[in-house]
């Protein structure tokens, strides 16, 4: 599709407003976004209109080099953008205030999980309503307009909330930089009225960052000419340099456990692509000739054409032979894992700590034993590869008891199909000019199980599992990687959550085969936890498909029940219908999965329903917790270090009140008393008292009485008196009872100064 001033697809270019044209000399906030956004190397936004952010699309429609593709929903718009920045390293969507912010906000979070670069703008209130105190449209009805920025706080590495274009051009660039810097996602609020307002800080193109994620130095400085008030951004480019000691000494102490072990094994993670060092571990497979297997969120990031490459580890349902050689070795390098319920198979991997080199992003840890940091997973992989001895003993191991995979029963002509079938057909598809999309469910399974061939792209979204991605995230990742046919493996439950956007990809012209795998509804969650709610309402999705054509650009649909209706549908799609979107329903058995899914689900309904643990039960009563606390030994902590905990946490609830109001100056005189406190390192740092003040704070009073405590905290500042609720809200602070936070704070309020509390709570 010819990049340009239109929505999606040229199809019909008169129903288009005329876009603003834009040149050097306009010097506007617009402006500035769309460029900066093509040179960063976003080509394709995913927007949706909303009347705050209308001003702001007009802008971003007249850049030549950027193409606004209109989604069906803000939802949808944020997973295009999470499957654009899966191909093209980052992207971007705009919707309108709150009511598309929050609608966006689950696919936001998915790309947070998955560590995507995605540009999030919001269009907000025009910059006079700040502080007004009146109330708006798509908001809940009260004049504070930071409910949507409170709650993208947790889900993106940096907010800017630009309703002033004095500092716009800082605010802007500081988070661009800093979601290619951290690889996660921003969050961008634009006041409605400042798009298209000239301002001297715009007067010139943006100079570009060349900034690559995690992988080059980033060190933004601002020049500023101010007799001429010019804000120009530039970079100092540089590879990221690890602590060079602490290089050294990880790579000789994980040199020294590998070269004395027998089988040791490699196993590649997710956290490859936020690190940007595949390449590195390709090196580093090279070199010491262990077996290479994939976790289940990895591949795709490790090449499996590798002669070394054994299959997916994943526990209980790993790739033939794999799971075995893994567990069996005497040492494993697991590099850039994530191990969670779902990626352990309920907790049940067979891995002990003391065997394992774990290579994070910046940090390796060898067994039970030295853990270092600032070491960079591509700088320690390429310098590990110089030290280690080659050893192939357990590929020897692996090649000595593997057996070929079995092909599936041949169909008689008019039997049904089984989905084994279908995804050796789906194998035979895939080249070096395909990608795969696997959905929530038990495509997650099938999918894994298919061999890549070299450079075909694989993406499914294992962390976050939302279903329903995979249709937002087949439209962003065609958009981008316009050189692939991209196969999108879905099931019905999860198409229903986000159908509509079929309707985006027919309009962009994109060409990618669809197989809806119609089983009757949610698949996984049936072998999780069976019930009545698994069940959905069927659809007639080929003819929901074909009304949503309409005539319209190029799509094909297929209703496929056998191994031959099979064949001759992939035959169809992938010759005369090659240039146009394919969609092809397959039925299938609703108890008809795979043996993978049948072994997980087991596994995962069994961590699901642990019993509670008595020693993490919620004491019912302050006399309870109190008791709790004094348990020493229980804790770990001492007296003294409890008290540190009371005084520090009294200091939270009655000076602070809520954080989010503070300045700079006593936000960081807090940090310098806590790091002067002994406890701090043993108990996590001051980013956990960060992390109690965020989660007190909205608990602890309501808006108007804390806005009423806040301007008189100092005179009802109080002593620390009872020294046994103090010692219980300390325990609160740290985690030992979140619950019992509230009612103890009450208490402490009314026992310390019932005299100076003029209102009651």
């Amino acid at each position: 599709m010819e990049a340009g001033n239109k929505i999606g697809s040229s199809a019909h270019p008169t129903s288009l407003h005329p876009p603003v044209r834009g040149d050097a000399s306009s010097g506007t906030l617009g402006r500035h976004l769309a460029r900066r956004l093509v040179e960063i190397g976003v080509k394709d936004v995913f927007s949706v209109p909303g009347d705050f952010n209308l001003t702001l699309l007009d802008h971003l429609i007249a850049e030549p080099e950027l193409n606004l593709v209109g989604c069906c929903n803000e939802l949808n718009a944020g997973y295009a953008a999470d499957g654009y920045a899966r191909a093209k390293g980052v992207g971007a969507c705009v919707v309108t205030f709150t009511v598309g912010g929050l609608s966006v906000l689950n696919a936001i979070a998915g790309a947070y999980s998955e560590n995507l670069p995605v540009i999030c703008i919001v269009g907000g209130p025009n910059s006079n309503d700040y502080g007004t105190n009146r109330i708006l449209h798509h908001t809940i009805g009260l004049p504070d307009f930071s409910q949507e920025l409170r709650c993208f706080q947790t889900i993106t590495c940096a907010q800017a909330v630009v309703n002033n274009l004095d500092d716009a051009h800082e605010l802007l660039d500081t988070a661009i930089s800093t979601a290619l810097k951290e690889s996660k996602p921003v969050y961008i609020s634009i006041g409605c009225n400042l798009p298209g307002i000239p301002h001297p800080t715009f007067a010139r193109d943006p100079v570009p960052f060349f900034l690559a994620p995690n992988t080059i130095r980033k060190e933004l400085v601002l020049a500023i000419t101010r007799g001429r008030g010019i804000i120009c951004v530039k970079t100092i480019p540089g590879i990221a340099v690890s602590n060079q000691l602490g290089l050294e000494a990880a790579v000789e102490a994980t040199a020294n456990f590998l070269n004395k072990a027998v089988k040791p094994v490699l196993v590649g993670g997710p956290k490859l692509r936020v690190a940007n060092a595949k390449d590195a571990f390709v090196e580093l497979a090279d070199a010491c000739g262990y077996p290479i297997a994939v976790m289940p969120s990895g591949k795709g990031l490790v090449p499996e054409h590798h002669p070394h490459f054994i299959g997916t580890y994943w526990g209980a349902v790993s790739t033939s032979f794999c799971g075995e050689i893994v567990e069996s070795a005497d040492a494993y390098v697991f590099v850039g894992p994530i191990f969670n319920d779902y990626s352990s198979v309920g907790y049940s991997l067979l891995i002990k700590k003391d065997k394992a080199i774990i290579v994070q992003p910046n940090r390796v840890t060898i067994g039970n034993g030295p853990s270092f940091g600032w070491v960079f997973m591509a700088d320690f992989l390429s310098a590990l590869a110089k030290k280690l001895k080659k050893n192939t003993t357990a590929v020897e191991n692996y090649r000595r008891i593997f057996v070929p995979p079995g092909m599936p029963l041949k169909h008689g002509n008019d039997e049904p199909l089984r989905v084994n079938v279908l995804f050796k057909h789906i194998q035979d598809m895939l080249s070096k000019d395909s990608a795969v999309i696997a959905e929530t469910g038990d495509s997650w399974f099938n999918c894994q199980k298919l061999h890549l061939p070299e450079n075909c792209g694989y993406e499914f979204q294992m962390q976050y599992g939302s279903i329903g991605w995979s249709v937002g995230a087949t439209l962003g990742y065609a958009q981008a990687a316009k050189d692939k046919r991209v196969i999108a493996c879905i099931g019905d439950g999860s198409f229903q959550v986000t159908a509509q956007d079929i309707s985006t990809m027919i309009r962009c012209g994109q060409k990618s085969i669809i197989f809806l795998i119609n089983n009757g509804g949610y698949t996984i969650e049936v072998e999780i936890h069976d019930g009545p709610y698994n069940v959905i309402k069927n659809w007639n999705y080929t003819a929901f498909v074909d009304a949503i054509h309409n005539g319209e650009g190029k799509c094909w649909t297929a209703k496929v029940r056998t191994e031959d209706e099979l064949i001759d549908a992939i035959a169809a799609a992938t010759g005369e219908k090659k240039d146009s979107l394919c969609f092809i329903e397959v039925f299938a058995h609703k108890d008809d999965t795979s043996k993978e899914l049948l072994e997980w689900g087991s596994r995962v309904s069994s961590a699901n329903s642990r019993p509670p643990n008595p020693q993490n039960r919620i004491p019912k009563s302050v006399k309870d917790l109190l008791i709790q606390c004094f348990d020493f030994e229980f804790w770990g902590l001492t007296r003294k270090r409890l008290l540190d905990v009371c005084g520090t946490t009294i200091w939270i609830l009655w000076v602070m009140g809520n954080d989010s109001i503070l300045n700079n100056k006593v936000w960081d005189g807090f940090l310098r008393k806590l790091r002067s406190l002994h406890w701090v390192n043993a108990l996590g740092g001051s980013d956990l008292i960060k992390e109690v003040v965020c989660w007190i704070s909205p608990r602890l009073m309501n808006d108007d009485l804390r806005v009423r405590i806040l301007t008189r905290r100092v005179e009802w500042m109080p002593p620390i008196a009872d020294s046994a609720l103090l010692v219980a809200a300390g325990c609160c602070a740290i985690g030992v009872c979140s619950q019992a936070l509230l009612v103890l704070c009450r208490r402490m309020m009314q026992r310390s100064m019932p005299l100076k509390l003029p209102w009651s709570l």
